[in-house]
């Protein structure tokens, strides 16, 4: 379903006024007796007091606004965890980021597990040639106890006789145009269609205890950081024998000392001399396959860009691997001798250039001051 705040065509900070205003605009328009036969806005018109059902709700709104649908899919407490003052959907909040009954459920039955997320630092090679990696989540498993029932040893859970094991009850409402009619989550078994009389004492009947896990996983080569990898079923489990949620990896390369990447590339810098770049050189260079000869040919001049195929990343959506690109760079001494000032010179005078006149010593200006 679209947007509670867009189905009534209202911003999120609206004020509870604004929102009572919005849906009784919309509920005289789209109420079925004003449009007779059209299913349309027969159908808007459940989804408009299915959003004022929520949003005219303080406490509703607030779970609303933070966890989406999730929020608002069940009802009723938890009960108390080790004796305290919060339930165990209160940890599920801090784990998760929402509450352990807003996954996604049928008529009846558990709900599907929290998908979670983990970021995991890789190294440089790691992303370009893959690995395997221990990650570690905080997570729900199955409690052993009770094997995920929820249930205290030697009892099973019963159907709800409220709801007959549905999982859900119908409420009538009246409103501005008659008798409403919604269906919500059944207060008594909190949509799971049965009631457990003898919680398991190591979960609190919830069928899931929270612990650390870790799992290994399998890095493809050709990774980047933002890549993010999914893990079927290895989210928290759902409550009550419900299935588990899907765990996302987001990965995060470390930067390489010499190399960065360029899609599929690799790029480098590597710095010759003067005389190299003039008579050329043969040089011995780092790649991540091993050390390779690479010949400068004399003549090469300053930001010239060599290429060596397929020594570069392994490509994540196709054949192959791209290249090596290495920039030369000619560096120039910032200090030299008197030799080399000599020589240097000798050559710019061979090359007609013009460089800066010769400085001169202290004592020299002094005798050039006075002849």
């Amino acid at each position: 379903m679209a947007d509670y705040y867009e189905i009534l065509g209202v911003s999120r900070d609206s004020s509870a006024d604004e929102i009572k205003k919005a849906y009784r605009t919309l509920a005289r328009r789209l109420h079925p007796d004003a449009n007779p036969g059209d299913s349309e806005a027969e159908e808007r018109f459940k989804q408009v007091a299915q959003a004022y059902e929520v949003l005219s709700d303080p406490d509703a709104r607030a779970r609303y606004d933070r966890f989406g649908e999730a929020g608002v899919g069940g009802a009723g407490g938890t009960g108390d965890f080790f004796g305290g003052g919060g339930g165990l959907g209160d940890i599920f909040d801090a784990f998760f980021g929402g509450s352990p009954f807003g996954g996604s459920r049928g008529p009846s039955g558990p709900p599907r597990g929290q998908d979670l997320e983990v970021v995991a630092d890789i190294a440089f090679e790691q992303a370009v040639f893959g690995a395997t990696l221990p990650v570690t989540v905080r997570t729900a498993v199955a409690c052993d106890d009770c094997d995920g029932s929820g249930a205290g040893q030697g009892t099973e859970p019963v159907t709800c006789v409220d709801c007959s094991g549905t999982g859900q009850v119908q409420r009538v409402r009246q409103s501005l145009l008659g008798q409403m009619i919604s269906t919500q989550a059944c207060q008594r078994c909190r949509g799971f269609g049965q009631v457990i009389a003898t919680p398991c004492a190591s979960c609190s009947g919830e069928g899931r205890v929270v612990t650390d896990k870790t799992y290994q996983v399998d890095v493809p080569a050709g990774v980047d950081t933002g890549s993010t990898l999914r893990l079927t079923g290895r989210g928290a489990t759902g409550p009550r024998g419900g299935a588990a949620g899907d765990l996302y990896v987001h990965l995060r390369v470390a930067p390489h000392e010499t190399f960065e990447r360029d899609g599929s590339d690799l790029v480098s810098e590597i710095d010759v001399s003067y005389p190299q770049a003039c008579l050329g050189v043969s040089l011995d260079i780092e790649t991540l396959d091993g050390n390779e000869t690479l010949v400068v040919p004399p003549g090469t001049q300053s930001g010239r860009v060599f290429t060596l195929p397929r020594r570069g990343v392994p490509r994540l959506q196709g054949r192959g691997r791209g290249d090596l690109r290495i920039a030369v760079n000619v560096a120039v001494p910032t200090s030299l001798g008197d030799e080399e000032k000599v020589l240097l010179r000798q050559l710019a005078e061979m090359n007609g250039d013009e460089v800066a006149p010769e400085e001169q010593g202290f004592f020299s200006r002094i005798k050039s001051a006075f002849s």
